[in-house]
């Protein structure tokens, strides 16, 4: 899933002494948001491995815009353009291996080396979403991008966030062989290391077939897309003791994951556009 407003996005700025703050609180494994009261920055792990979100906790993810958490919710995804949930565990989203459909221009400008292209020179693009594909297949390309995407993780500890997620992991599936799963592990464990340093836990988003890849990747927790619709949760929750976060989009996706997983997971079923509440179409159910 993929986020509106993921691609116009850009970091805050934040003011150099709360930006300080915010590094001395970073290296000591804990600290308070950017207002100094209750973000949810509430660490109790060391910089090498962050908190990961709480198991089976109420879910919400909002990446497609922010709007206050249903009760009940200890947890919220949000697209990096937008704030944390004040008092609650929050989670940034960030689009890592593609690009969004009005960002492919200043990639093209600023960075076209690093958009995939096939053989006629064109970007190599993921249909469904009308997103280019981002070129991890040589190492030079994967340090060159975990600096653009790591200004955006680091944009995202500043705010106050306490994790990320990183979409798009298995865009080798749409890069027409170009790209291998390897060279998307290779890149996510930069990404990875790069969330750590920052202060953030890292969340696996889909792409189930590499689990057995996990370590190397240095993923904390996962964020699934159907895993109840797809009975894949329970090869997630092996994998993650449990720390997995579900959206469904289905009634029946909900059914089947609430029927077997709601006592263990985190659990959703959000409309398609993950909508804002108020606005038409808006769904939340939990289990």
């Amino acid at each position: 899933m993929k986020s509106a407003a993921a691609s116009s996005a850009c970091s805050r700025r934040v003011p150099v002494l709360v930006a300080a703050l915010l590094a001395v609180a970073s290296l000591a494994g804990c600290g308070a948001g950017p207002g100094g009261g209750t973000s949810g920055r509430d660490r109790t792990s060391t910089a090498a491995r962050p908190t990961p979100p709480p198991v089976h906790a109420g879910f919400d993810y909002q990446i497609g815009g922010a709007y206050p958490p249903p009760d009940g919710v200890r947890v919220v995804s949000r697209d990096r353009g937008h704030s944390p949930a004040s008092g609650h565990y929050s989670i940034c989203y960030v689009n890592g291996f593609q690009a969004q459909p009005e960002a492919l221009e200043r990639w093209q400008r600023h960075h076209p080396e690093l958009v995939l292209r096939n053989k006629s020179g064109k970007p190599v693009m993921d249909t469904d979403w009308n997103e280019a594909l981002l070129d991890t297949s040589t190492a030079a390309h994967r340090k060159a991008l975990a600096r653009l995407v790591g200004r955006w993780i680091d944009g995202c500890a500043k705010k106050g966030f306490q994790a990320v997620e990183l979409d798009n992991l298995d865009s080798y599936e749409r890069s027409g062989g170009r790209l291998t799963e390897a060279d998307n592990v290779a890149f996510a464990a930069l990404l990875t290391r790069r969330a750590h340093r920052s202060g953030l836990a890292a969340g696996q988003k889909n792409a189930q077939e590499l689990l057995a890849r996990r370590t190397t990747m240095g993923f904390d927790f996962a964020v699934t897309e159907e895993c109840g619709q797809y009975k894949e949760c329970g090869q997630y929750a092996k994998a993650y003791d449990d720390r997995v976060l579900d959206v469904e989009y289905t009634a029946k996706g909900l059914a089947a994951a609430c029927r077997t997983w709601g006592k263990r997971l985190s659990v959703v079923r959000r409309d398609l556009d993950v909508r804002p509440e108020g606005e038409d179409g808006y769904v939340h159910e939990r289990c």
